[in-house]
């Protein structure tokens, strides 16, 4: 029998290592569905509910294996729905290859059913590599390319394969004019900056007398060398989001999270250092970070297509983030004041305080803080956190304590609404024997989540270990964009666009065969989560919680109070509950912690 082209693509993904393919069929892939027959399913064909959760699905398992994610659909409507899942992986930096079917070459031009221009739809997600496939000695060579390009500059690229091109038989590229033979392989590679921009950058850092580190997902491999540095310039470490799990929360100089989503700590030594070294972090909102003149500032990022943007730094070194700081521990000086890490570190542990007592405020009927903080403790050492957009985000940002071999991330940069159950999924594929717990509001769920537990019920039984905790926050409100509203907007709550209808998400995991449970009283809030963390398969925990705890930025300001209290004004429908809820979580910032009193 003959080789076809579709049997010589899932061989050289094969040869590259890979072992899943999160797609969705359709007639534009028929000649690769067939291959895959032959193939006995290997690489193996993922099946979603919809190819955007098939993107999603490949972003989560790059994201947590460090491989690169492949995910596969249909011409016209199956490429399209991939789009949003991609340019999550694109704005990330995730290395995500996507195979898209097209109408057959003869047909094209002629407004074919399905027919759509993909070149041009896919050349902005795919903009480092997108290339359609005409004739089969254009291969092995875009497939090698498109893998090793996302791989090297860790983005999207794409291929795409009319449906009568799956079907021809293959023949490889000859030694002939016009002909590009191809190669397996990407070795890897760690620059690392020059020795005279180093000096630069230490003699920066040597001038410093109160330092604050801001790392991101950049960071994740250089863990030890980010505490090295840390403590011979006598500096606190904030975190971008997409950075939560590179270094661990339980040490005394890590302020957390940094931005809307984050910390008071890291707020407050952001406003107050006098130098700021940035590592691994493309982190966007400049009002977060030191006013301009205020501090001097250095930044490591591998890629010098993203360095120099966010601050006015005065070094920017361009190298692997873990052999850049290798390089520069040796030209820093050890600082000898304490007073500003020493004040980092009663700060940090007060926002710990903090966190602990806003997490015990009653609530109507379950504080959505007190979810999250009591799972923080309970967390497998090994386990994979996905955390959805909204408020979730909040409280997945702020009350969960990462550490050691933990792993968690989000949409980071698109923050787009729904990837916190296929990034799950996506993470038990790469890691089948560890747990998984997705963080979810209810808006989120019922976007896209509730569909996918289809995906969990259709494969958990394949994995060594079954655990896969999707914890919804069920608020009955778009919580996130209805306090941003208020406080923004001095708008009341348009009940419209924010309201949700209440849904039985525990009792539709269970006619899945999947475990469920709905709690709606403080009490049940512990054992529910060892209750799931001890389960023999996926469970489904329905929290309902309270819309009106709110998700108070760091830095809320009287004015932002104010706006709430104007929204109030205007006719909010949940005005009595914002009003006290908010007091109560704020007014916890401002009491008396235990080291403080005492001293008194």
């Amino acid at each position: 029998m003959s080789t076809k082209v579709s049997d010589y693509i899932l061989q050289r993904l094969r040869e590259w290592d890979v072992d899943h393919v999160f797609a969705y069929p359709g007639d534009g892939i028929n000649g690769l569905l067939a291959a895959w027959g032959r193939a006995e399913n290997k690489p193996r064909f993922i099946q979603s509910r919809h190819e955007e959760m098939s993107a999603f699905e490949a972003c989560g398992y790059a994201k947590f294996s460090g491989k690169v994610g492949v995910c596969a659909a249909t011409s016209g409507p199956g490429a399209i729905h991939l789009l949003n899942g991609l340019y999550d992986a694109k704005l990330d930096h995730v290395p995500v290859v996507a195979i898209v079917g097209q109408t057959n070459r003869s047909a094209m031009g002629g407004s074919y059913q399905q027919e759509i221009d993909l070149l041009s739809l896919y050349k902005d997600v795919a903009s480092d590599f997108c290339e359609m496939v005409t004739v089969p000695e254009q291969l092995p060579n875009v497939l090698d390319r498109a893998m090793r390009t996302a791989m090297a500059r860790r983005s999207v690229t794409a291929l795409i394969i009319p449906a009568d091109v799956q079907e021809l038989d293959y023949s490889p590229p000859e030694h002939a004019f016009k002909m590009v033979p191809s190669s397996l392989g990407m070795s890897h590679y760690a620059p690392v900056p020059d020795d005279g921009d180093l000096q630069r950058a230490a003699d920066v850092l040597n001038s410093a007398g109160k330092t604050a580190i801001l790392i991101g997902q950049g960071a994740r491999g250089a863990r030890t060398e980010v505490k090295e540095v840390a403590d011979r310039l006598g500096a606190g470490v904030a975190k971008a989001l997409l950075g939560k799990d590179a270094l661990d929360d339980d040490l005394p100089y890590v302020t957390g999270a940094i931005g809307l989503l984050g910390t008071r700590p890291s707020y407050e030594m952001m406003r107050d250092c006098d130098t700021l070294l940035v590592i691994g972090s493309s982190f966007p909102y400049t009002q977060f970070l030191p006013a301009f003149g205020n501090a001097r500032a250095v930044q490591i990022d591998i890629d010098p297509h993203m360095v120099g943007m966010r601050y006015p730094f005065e070094v920017n070194l361009v190298g692997d983030a873990a052999r850049t700081l290798r390089r520069l521990l040796p030209l820093l000086d050890q600082m000898e004041d304490p007073s500003w890490r020493q004040k980092i570190e009663n700060n940090v542990r007060d926002w710990w305080e903090v966190m602990e007592r806003r997490a015990a405020v009653s609530a109507d009927p379950i504080n959505p803080e007190y979810v999250a903080h009591a799972l923080s403790g309970l967390l497998p050492d090994d386990v994979i956190l996905s955390s959805d957009s909204g408020s979730a985000a909040n409280w997945y940002a702020r009350h969960l304590k990462l550490g050691g071999a933990m792993r968690g991330s989000l949409s980071g940069t698109l923050a787009t609404m729904g990837p916190g159950v296929p990034y799950a999924i996506g993470a038990k594929f790469a890691h089948g024997d560890r747990p998984a717990i997705a963080l979810v509001g209810d808006g989120a769920m019922q976007m896209n989540g509730m569909a996918e537990l289809i995906t969990i019920a259709k494969y958990w039984q394949d994995w060594a270990d079954p655990r896969l905790i999707v914890a919804v926050f069920n608020n009955r409100d778009l919580n996130q964009v209805t306090w941003e509203m208020r406080a923004m907007e001095g708008a009341p709550q348009f009940l419209p666009s924010q309201s949700l209808p209440d849904v039985g998400y525990a009792d539709f995991a269970r006619s899945l065969g999947l475990t469920g449970m709905r709690i709606d009283e403080p009490g049940g809030v512990q054992g529910a989560w060892e209750a799931a963390l001890a389960a023999d398969r996926p469970c489904v925990l329905d929290f309902v919680t309270d819309p009106a705890v709110p998700p108070i930025p760091p830095h809320a300001t009287l004015d932002q109070i104010e706006a709430a209290a104007a929204a109030v004004l205007k006719g909010d429908s949940d005005r009595v509950a914002m009003v006290r809820q908010g007091f109560k979580a704020k007014v916890q910032e401002f009491l008396p912690h235990r080291h403080e009193a005492g001293r008194r």
